[in-house]
This record gives structure tokens, C-alpha cells and sequence, in this order.
């Protein structure tokens, strides 16, 4: 079984800043490529930043230059720094993974359970 178990989460005012962290466990052979999603009520589910194996990076335009995404492979966690909050990041924030638990097996999706992050005005 693989889990990604998500912290960091809470209440910052706006121009804040917090700390996503989420951790991968279980059967996990490789972790090719790690992101962090969000969704508002009423809204899709996007992606904020995503980060593949040799730490190339991607972002959502609406959080270039605020988040910063990172990985510790040994560790397999995928980091969101998020500075500069602005209530429009309010959301529920999940991690994502696609990774292979067998060196033969293809690759698979996890999900994360979610936190919510709230910027108040």
C-alpha cells in the first residue's frame, strides 16, 4: 500500500507565508514525478507546481514567483513553499505522485487526503 500523507496547512494572513509538506510511504520503487493540486468550492481541481525526478519545475502562472516547489528523494517528500499568500490561494491543497512500486511495474497515480489552506483578508 502507498500512502501520501499531507501537513502544514492552516489560517496566515494575507501576504503570509506556510509550509506544505508530503510524505510517500509503502511499496514505492520510484517516484517520478511529484505535484501539489488545489481546489476551491465551485472550482476544478488545478495544478499549482510540479517537480519530476531530476527536479525539473513547473508552475501554475498564478503562483510563479510566490511558490516554490522541492523534493528529498531520500526521503521521498515534495515540499510548497508558499509566500506572499493572497486570499485567492485559499484551497484545499493535495499532493500527488506517480510512481512505479515494482522496478517492472507501470506507473501509478496516488492522491494525498488534502489540507486546507485559508488566507484571510
Amino acid at each position: 500500500q502507498v500512502q501520501l500523507v499531507e501537513s502544514g496547512g492552516g489560517l496566515v494572513q494575507a501576504g503570509g507565508s506556510l509550509r506544505l509538506s508530503c510524505a510517500a510511504s509503502g511499496s514505492i520503487f520510484s517516484i517520478h514525478f511529484m505535484a501539489w493540486y488545489r481546489q476551491a468550492p465551485g472550482t476544478q481541481r488545478e495544478l499549482v507546481a510540479g517537480i519530476t525526478s531530476d527536479i525539473s519545475t513547473n508552475y501554475a502562472d498564478s503562483v510563479k514567483g510566490r511558490f516554490t516547489i522541492s523534493r528529498d528523494n531520500a526521503k521521498r517528500t515534495v515540499y510548497l513553499q508558499m509566500n506572499s499568500l493572497k486570499p485567492e490561494d485559499t484551497a484545499v491543497y493535495y499532493c500527488y505522485a506517480n510512481l512505479q512500486t515494482t522496478s517492472i511495474s507501470p506507473q501509478f497515480q496516488f492522491w494525498g487526503q488534502g489540507t486546507q489552506v485559508t488566507v484571510d483578508s
